[in-house]
């Protein structure tokens, strides 16, 4: 099998379609880098793109669109629903075949050295590329965003792992980690009452002591007049989808509001999907096996 890590830079530009379309041809232009996947959403002022390849054309192809995003981002006079702390915001590396995932770390370390010492940006290592354990959790590295990094990085135990010690005014900060594959999963709710999917949000994440391997926050959808829990799901064969779903909907109920619709944003693994159409389904054995894909691929 060819060795293939997958990659998931998040770009803080949701809006200009010409702008991303220069990034985004960063990625097309490398020799061996398969560009698979991009969403852009105007109230998030977020670009998630995926693309796949052999590791160093993936670190190249990844640089050089951090570098372009650089150029073209200015984070002074961006504004948007989603947490954000820089013009790349994070990269993710994800190891797929023939790749592990101490590779993937390694992998992780070099492209972050390289945004810091020729960007001069800060970068912090997160996820399982992590040099400390309060940087493990992106939300962590993230708190206080754009505009409350100047001060965070004066803080010593919040020394950027690589780059400069002080905040990159133009290209904010950047976290680059090696992690498993996530899920990207929206809710949204017929309500425009933020508080409602505030306190959503807080009932299904982790870190509020709801649902293991969940993280979740309540935002606005103001080109629909709509709420939405925004949820990464980290590990979604522990935590499946409907289970978050389901829950999603009895606390929406306790209010008065109706799930209306949900949504995946980017790429997510075949069985994750899957294992909600056996749940709902309430499929008897299901193995499997008997996914006509499955069979072919084998």
């Amino acid at each position: 099998m060819a060795r293939l890590i997958e990659c998931v830079p998040n770009f803080s530009e949701g809006r200009n379609k010409e702008l991303i379309e220069k990034i985004l041809d960063e990625v097309r232009k490398v020799e061996d880098v398969k560009l698979l996947d991009y969403s852009s959403d105007k109230d998030h002022n977020r670009t998630v793109v995926t693309f796949i390849g052999e590791p160093e054309n993936v670190l190249e192809a990844t640089f050089n669109a951090c570098k372009r995003a650089s150029e073209l981002i200015d984070m002074t006079k961006h504004t948007g629903e989603h947490p954000r702390m820089g013009a790349t915001d994070v990269i993710p590396l994800i190891p797929i075949s023939d790749v592990t995932m101490e590779e993937a770390i390694e992998l992780s370390r070099k492209l972050a050295k390289r945004i810091g010492e020729e960007l001069n940006i800060p970068v912090f290592l997160y996820e399982k590329s992590a040099t400390a354990s309060h940087r493990e959790n992106l939300a962590e590295i993230r708190k206080g965003q754009y505009e409350g990094m100047a001060e965070k990085l004066k803080k010593e135990m919040w020394k950027p792992d690589f780059g400069p010690d002080e905040l990159n005014i133009k290209s904010g900060v950047t976290a680059v980690g090696a992690r498993m594959p996530l899920v990207a999963f929206n809710v949204n709710l017929g309500t425009n009452d933020i508080t409602v999917a505030k306190k959503i949000a807080k009932a299904v994440r982790a870190s509020s002591g709801g649902l293991k391997y969940c993280k979740a926050l309540g935002i606005e959808i103001k080109e629909r007049d709509i709420v939405q829990v925004s949820m990464n799901m980290v590990d979604y064969t522990k935590t499946p989808l409907y289970r978050v779903f389901d829950m999603i909907e009895r606390e929406a109920n306790r209010y008065g509001v109706n799930v209306i619709g949900s949504e995946v944003i980017g790429l997510v693994p075949m069985n994750a999907l899957i294992d909600c159409a056996d749940y709902y389904l309430k499929v008897e054995n299901f193995d499997y096996g008997q996914i006509l894909e499955n069979r072919i691929f084998e």
